[in-house]
């Protein structure tokens, strides 16, 4: 099949959540199929990225850079015309334009499009392709939970893109034949009377690179994450200076490393003698490696978490939140442990710092769940299962 794809990143390197899925089901998706990809992005792709991704995308590789005036005029457009910020940021007149002619000239048999931002370049086409929508995540839900916990001066603004976030992901289903999700618990959130037309297509997890290792441990307890993301920056937070002050109370020596990509001026504030902030690693192994237990404390945010699979996969006894383990959906105690509160995570944290053999018997149970669950080539196959389904003309 002629497939083309529409994604809002260059999916390499495996930095963002986003990334990770686009690149994973793109290397499955090239095995069977003709692949056209549209990638824009904001930042210098590097050679090494285009090495990556070029073998995926027989029909085709095309980037589009957004430059940072265009943005901004977009995104006060945005503020006129009543759409998401969200939307507004990534859409741009001069892509529309490539995407009109690449629909022209390569003829999709299916064209593809990852997250809502991205669907606005296709409401042109509703009707003369067909057509599936990513929405991975719920934005709507993400920028509600953001809004409660903003300060007052932040909080308007915050609640405004919430819901026109919310009235862009029901009008967006109509354009698309076929649509996917993350997890049921995203699906519940999309107010759309038909959301359970929105098929689950999971993410997996490459158990061949995320293996268990036996390296020294250097922490306790280890986060991950794009920590310039807010939901990631807020759990920084609220590892550092609540729940950790809780677990030296019984392990006063112990030491925490928080490691991913950009961190925000907010998350470099929390470096400590018991706080080490990593920024970009090579090869992020290496920060679950070296550490004993996961901490996953997340309050805001939708989608399923990432971090949870490969911290699992290489054998880390995992502790997280509620609002996390509902998309995962891994059985508390069996495969990890779930709190709420600072006092139930900081307990199940230093459980597993004190009770060695209980914890090592979890990161077990944890690594044969995310095995068992969570597999690249199942997940995609069901997006194969879309296409076919409703599979357009060879002139679109």
């Amino acid at each position: 099949m002629k497939l083309l794809v529409l994604l809002s990143r260059f999916p390499f390197p495996l930095d963002k959540g986003d990334k990770l899925r686009a690149f994973h089901q793109l290397r499955y998706l090239a095995q069977h199929h003709e692949i056209c990809l549209l990638a824009l992005t904001d930042e210098p792709v590097p050679e090494a990225s285009y090495a990556a991704v070029r073998p995926l995308c027989r029909g085709g590789l095309h980037v589009h850079a957004l430059g940072k005036p265009g943005i901004a005029a977009n995104m006060a457009r945005a503020l006129a015309t009543g759409l998401p910020f969200q939307v507004g940021y990534f859409y741009d007149a001069a892509a529309q334009r490539r995407l009109d002619a690449l629909l022209r000239e390569f003829r999709p048999q299916h064209v593809y499009c990852q997250l809502i931002r991205m669907a606005e370049y296709l409401r042109p086409h509703a009707g003369t392709y067909a057509m599936t929508l990513d929405y991975m995540d719920v934005f709507s839900a993400g920028m509600q939970r953001r809004a409660r916990q903003a300060p007052a001066w932040q909080r308007p603004v915050i609640s405004l893109e919430a819901r026109r976030l919310l009235r862009y992901e029901a009008a967006v289903f109509g354009w698309f034949q076929h649509h996917t999700i993350i997890s049921d618990q995203d699906r519940q959130l999309i107010n759309h009377p038909e959301r359970q037309r929105i098929h689950v297509v999971l993410n997996g997890i490459d158990t061949d690179f995320f293996q268990p290792t036996d390296t020294a441990k250097e922490y306790d307890l280890v986060f991950c994450g794009n920590m310039s993301y807010h939901p990631n920056v807020d759990a920084a937070e609220f590892l550092a200076t609540e729940i950790l002050p809780l677990v030296h109370h019984t392990h006063p020596r112990a030491r925490l490393l928080i490691a991913g990509t950009t961190p925000a001026a907010r998350v470099l504030a929390l470096a400590s003698p018991a706080v080490v902030i990593s920024g970009w690693l090579p090869d992020i192994r290496d920060a679950y490696a070296s550490a004993r237990v996961f901490v996953a404390p997340m309050r805001v945010g939708t989608g399923l978490q990432n971090k949870l699979l490969e911290a699992m996969a290489m054998r880390l006894p995992c502790v997280t939140t509620p609002l996390a383990n509902n998309a995962l959906r891994g059985v508390p105690g069996e495969d990890l442990l779930v709190g709420q509160t600072v006092a139930e995570l900081a307990a199940h944290i230093t459980q597993l710092l004190t009770e060695t053999e209980p914890a090592a018997a979890l990161a077990a149970r944890g690594l044969a769940f995310v095995r068992r669950h969570y597999n690249w080539a199942a997940a995609t196959s069901r997006l194969e299962a879309l296409f076919a389904s409703h599979k357009g003309s060879d002139n679109g």
